[in-house]
């Protein structure tokens, strides 16, 4: 018997190919960041190409919304369709923010859970990035990545504690606790939208294996 994801029409199976176009710059998008904090600040012109990330990001997300508005049957549920663009989104929106204080903020040198950090949301996009083709199809093997994106995402919910908690342990420049505790939030949101991300995919899965 056919699987349900092998009897879309071509113009169907566009939808997949614009979510692994997304799934492809999250990842990109993230391990230019993660290079970032490492090599930082000889990597500051990094930023740009993360805000080219971000660009491209919102083009996919258009490009989808457009095609809902004018598609009467979809592959998936439309809601989820929505659900799933938006959160792609969220992940580069949130990861370009980061790259962005760093020179808002004018930092010098990352601390080192920033660097952490911004690893792990590395590590939870290539996951991202390698689960989304298994959608076409509704395979179950995605719970492979899925189950590791959220082991990540409790992770990096670890750092993020121990970060903002140093930042008060010791005497620092308030304003300087201010601008690192943006930093941090904005590196959890990432990592929490890749956790989205993830628990859309297997709930599609799920709904339509």
């Amino acid at each position: 018997m056919a699987r349900l994801g092998d009897l879309f029409a071509p113009r169907d199976r566009a939808y997949f190919e614009l979510f692994e176009e997304a799934g492809q710059n999250v990842m990109l998008a993230a391990d230019l960041l993660d290079r970032l904090m490492v090599n930082f600040p000889d990597s500051r012109e990094l930023a740009g190409e993360i805000l080219e990330c971000e660009h491209a990001g919102d083009r996919i997300t258009h490009e989808i919304i457009d095609r809902l508005n004018h598609t009467f049957v979809t592959p998936i549920d439309r809601e989820d369709i929505l659900a799933l663009a938006s959160a792609l989104d969220d992940i580069v929106d949130y990861t370009e923010e980061v790259a962005d204080y760093l020179g808002l903020y004018r930092i010098e040198a990352p601390m080192d859970q920033a660097i952490s950090l911004a690893h792990v949301l590395n590590m939870a996009c290539q996951e991202i990035g390698k689960a989304i083709p298994l959608l076409h199809g509704f395979k179950r093997e995605i719970s492979q990545h899925t189950v590791e994106v959220n082991r990540l995402e409790n992770e990096g919910d670890r750092i993020t504690r121990e970060a903002v908690a140093s930042l008060f342990d010791a005497r620092i420049d308030p304003m300087v606790v201010i601008r690192w505790k943006d930093l941090f939030e904005r590196l959890e949101a990432a990592i929490d939208s890749t956790e989205h991300v993830a628990d859309i995919l297997y709930g599609i899965v799920i709904k339509n294996s």
